[in-house]
């Protein structure tokens, strides 16, 4: 017999409705990339639902292999760490160095930041 086997009834539903439910969170953050019009909408659809997928996911695999074992298994929230400080940072990387191309080049892209204590906008003030 192998380990499918002997996981028991509830343990095996509550993995198929976890891995599930992070597959169509992945899914829809691969249909976000390719469907929203701009870079700037792009960026956040793959980073928000895939982590949120992989979450999903990685209880998935703990949830398994914790009742299979008969031992407490945590490998995968040193992934889920991992996956959680660098994704956001990425993301914030990525849209910055677009964003600074972009006005580099001129392009239609959101307004600089106001300068602080002003209260009032830089373009405004000038």
């Amino acid at each position: 017999m192998n380990e499918l086997a002997d996981i028991p009834l509830w343990a095996a539903v509550i993995v198929s409705l976890l891995l599930l439910a992070g597959a169509a969170m992945t899914l829809i953050g691969a249909i976000g990339l390719l469907r929203l019009p701009t870079f700037y909408e792009r960026v956040h659809a793959p980073t928000i639902a895939t982590s949120s997928g992989l979450a999903l996911t990685l209880m998935a695999s703990m949830l398994f292999f914790t009742v299979s074992q008969s031992r407490l298994v945590l490998h995968e929230v040193l992934i889920g760490i991992v996956v959680v400080i660098t994704t956001p940072v990425t993301l914030m990387l990525v849209a910055r160095a677009s964003l600074h191309r972009d006005r580099l080049e001129g392009g239609d892209v959101p307004p600089p930041l106001p300068r602080r204590g002003s209260g009032i906008p830089e373009k405004a003030s000038q």
